[in-house]
């Protein structure tokens, strides 16, 4: 049963999904700032549904699918997202410490802002996504293809880009402490101003285009003819 142009609070949404025509689908619903925390809502459908300041925290949301949603600041901290995908959502200033990510999939999102700490993502793909001033600390990337993301100004402490391929994308202005890059391509990245140091620790190991070297050593003074 599909739930159209509604606006729920959380003794609504039980209602709807212990109804003997359990709803499976909301489109269009308003379920701002509500408490949903701890509710199964696995396998549901939302369609350009608000959400916005939402507690899902420890709720479990595996296999959700969420399309041209909002849901700025709202609170996924220790759910169970177990292959869920986001299509074209507002997720910025949302928080999903300690929440469980295996094979969750973001895909043309918003999440500047976003806080990652802690949480389990193994699989984690993100593709054509604004990350801008988010958290991911820690959060690994290895091998895999990273599609236009703008990671400006991220932190990205000890993230783990070893033989990952950038595929557009910008680390301009991001912590890159402890992060590894090592076999990583990121000739179409935006890398920003960089120093030696950074280029030596951070980037050893690295692949990158002869034009982002120009504009290493012209940011150092250094002209080459």
């Amino acid at each position: 049963m599909i739930i159209r142009q509604s606006t729920l609070t959380r003794d609504e949404l039980t209602r709807h999904l212990s109804s003997p025509e359990r709803a499976t689908q909301f489109e269009q619903c308003t379920f701002d700032g509500e408490d949903l925390a701890s509710l199964d809502l696995s396998g549901l459908r939302f369609t350009a549904c608000s959400l916005a300041g939402t507690s899902l925290t420890r709720a479990r949301l595996s296999d959700t699918r969420w399309e041209s949603c909002r849901l700025g600041r709202a609170d996924f901290a220790l759910a169970d997202l177990t292959g869920a995908s986001f299509d074209a959502c507002d997720l910025h200033m949302t928080t999903w410490l300690r929440a469980r990510m295996p094979s969750v999939t973001y895909t043309d999102c918003k999440l500047d802002g976003a806080f990652f700490r802690e949480a389990q993502t193994l699989g984690l793909t993100l593709r054509q996504c604004r990350l801008v001033g988010a958290d991911l600390r820690g959060v690994s990337f290895r091998k895999q293809r990273l599609e236009g993301l703008d990671l400006s100004g991220a932190d990205l402490a000890g993230c783990d880009f070893r033989d990952s391929v950038f595929e557009g994308g910008s680390l301009t202005d991001a912590n890159l402490k402890a992060a590894k890059f090592d076999g990583a391509d990121l000739r179409e990245a935006r890398l920003g101003s960089i120093t030696v140091q950074e280029l030596a620790l951070v980037f050893k190991g690295a692949t990158i285009s002869s034009d982002q070297a120009q504009q290493l050593l012209n940011g150092l003074g250094v002209h080459v003819v």
